[in-house]
């Protein structure tokens, strides 16, 4: 079997992989969540309180337990987003880069399928999580399980090892997010500049902390930023064009360029 039937074996997503892998790597907000549901239906019962409040308190969890797997569903397992249909809106692949550099958080669902999209282009793949940093409980499961392509670099996220106006096209996809600290994102960001060339771009995919966000997660939209928080760390970062598009309500496609 050569090496591209091997690679091609390893990116095919299990049905509904996107709500199994927030299942497993969010289990502790779930095992949280189901407890306190539990407490405060005893402490219902104990003060013998109208069953409308039962039923007001449970549809509420139920909601907050049910809702974020099923846009997580319809995100990730039935949008395309995995199948990266949606590169033709950017007109990434009629370009034909040379250098792509693709930007983990140390969990990694997309390099191998990029490698596809782009056959003929040098990918180079860079994990920059630091467990010291980089503390969410999620990631930190999800490392254990996550694929590694081969010869993924570890780095720091104020320096990527390339030279500078080296790389076309720079992806960003689901990650970013976790460096928490405002400064740290935009020394990271303006690296990513960097080492782009002149006409090199930035492609870089979040759920925004907005209102459907807000109705997909509750509280959880509190891990991702909002687009005005987006679009500063960009312009900080020195980038001058900065475009956003949909990909579902709940997901948003940034494209950032130098010039």
């Amino acid at each position: 079997m050569g090496k591209r039937q091997v690679r091609k074996m390893e990116v095919k997503r299990r049905n509904f992989q996107g709500v199994l892998n927030i299942l497993s790597f969010n289990r502790h907000f779930y095992i949280i969540g189901i407890l306190v549901w539990i407490v405060i239906l005893v402490v219902l019962s104990l003060f013998k309180l109208s069953p409308v409040w039962f039923w007001i308190i449970s549809i509420a969890f139920i909601y907050g337990l049910l809702m974020p797997l099923i846009v997580s569903a319809y995100a990730y397992d039935f949008s395309g987003y995995y199948h990266f249909n949606w590169l033709k809106q950017l007109n990434l692949i009629e370009t034909k880069p040379q250098q792509i550099v693709n930007i983990n958080a140390g969990f990694d669902e997309t390099s191998f399928i990029l490698e596809g999209k782009f056959p003929n282009s040098d990918l180079q793949v860079f994990d920059f999580y630091d467990k010291k940093r980089h503390t969410e409980p999620a990631i930190v499961r999800a490392r254990k399980v996550s694929l590694v392509y081969p010869n993924t670099q570890e780095i720091n996220s104020y320096k990527i090892p390339l030279e500078s106006e080296s790389t076309d096209i720079v992806f960003l996809l689901s990650s970013v997010h976790e460096i928490r600290q405002e400064k740290e994102r935009i020394a990271f960001l303006k690296e990513c500049k960097r080492i782009c060339k002149p006409s090199g771009k930035i492609i870089t995919v979040e759920h925004l902390r907005d209102l459907p966000n807000f109705l997909a997660f509750s509280i959880g939209f509190t891990h991702f930023f909002s687009r005005k928080t987006w679009k500063k760390a960009f312009d900080e970062a020195g980038f001058i064009s900065f475009k956003e598009r949909k990909f579902t309500p709940f997901m948003s496609i940034f494209e950032c360029s130098k010039k």
